[in-house]
């Protein structure tokens, strides 16, 4: 009889595995159906003005799948903050929008966002001939593999008011969100094939040396100097101007446009 028991939990177990992701699917189906609340919209046409670029169809997407968000993703106030509706609402409508296009989870690994009131410092470790010592950093955003990203307020508010300067940490963020599933970030997000990774590894690599090689000379371009830093500063720098200025980005540099445009699954140039 215990051998029937044991039997009976492991089968039990077993099924609970297999339908796991089914009810997870269905659970956000429900969340991201439900009406999207008034006041989140007039907030969202107040503080995101992004948004308004989208086909109504995308608005409508985006809006489900911030519902879903803000519903398993706590945003957790630092430093006495208090979160408010707008913060959550602005938050959640710029990482939800490179989810727009492809069917990739709402951050499966992401398990909570810390918001700070201005910049905050880190310690990160560092080896200098031979000695490892931690070197202080004051960071607008980051994002950790271990299921956190960091933002500081002042700086996503300016973001989101602003979308036609290139600069938004929270897209910036969220991209590297992206780049560390499955692993360390590394320029190279999940591609479905061998030959995606090798036409994106060619079209990246070409990009960023010739950035590198402007920079040395002095000459300006879109692409901000901080893209040069490695290849995941590089996808996430690029990420940024792919939503907030993606006819520049499309007519100045289209191999690498049209990258990101099949990563993303959208085409942000036609928005506008």
């Amino acid at each position: 009889m215990p051998l029937l028991i044991c039997f009976a939990v492991v089968l039990l177990a077993a099924a609970a595995i297999a339908l796991w992701p089914l009810w997870v699917r269905r659970c956000r189906e429900r969340i991201a159906g439900q009406p999207f609340p008034a006041a989140w919209r007039r907030l969202l046409r107040r503080h995101v003005p992004l948004v308004a670029r989208l086909p109504a169809r995308q608005q409508l997407r985006l809006k489900g799948l911030m519902q879903v968000f803000l519903a398993e993703k706590p945003i957790l106030g630092c430093r006495g903050l208090r979160v408010t509706d707008e913060m959550r609402v602005t938050i959640a409508a710029l990482a939800c929008l490179p989810l727009l296009g492809a069917a990739r989870g709402v951050y499966p690994e992401l398990r909570q966002v810390l918001l700070y009131p201005g910049a905050f410092v880190v310690d990160r470790p560092v080896t200098e001939g031979g000695v490892q010592s931690d070197q202080r950093r004051v960071l607008a955003g980051e994002s950790w593999s271990q299921g956190q990203v960091l933002l500081a307020w002042d700086e996503v508010k300016r973001g989101a008011t602003t979308p036609g300067d290139g600069h938004n940490v929270v897209i910036h963020e969220f991209a590297h969100q992206l780049d560390q599933a499955g692993g360390p970030a590394n320029g190279a997000p999940a591609l479905p094939t061998a030959e995606a990774y090798r036409r994106w590894s060619t079209v990246m690599q070409n990009e960023f040396d010739g950035l590198r090689w402007r920079l040395a000379r002095g000459e300006p371009g879109l692409i901000d100097a901080y893209a040069a830093t490695d290849p995941a500063e590089f996808f996430a720098v690029i990420s940024e101007l792919f939503f907030e200025r993606p006819i520049e980005l499309a007519a100045g540099h289209p191999a690498l446009y049209a990258e990101l445009s099949g990563y993303y699954r959208l085409d942000p140039a036609g928005w506008s």
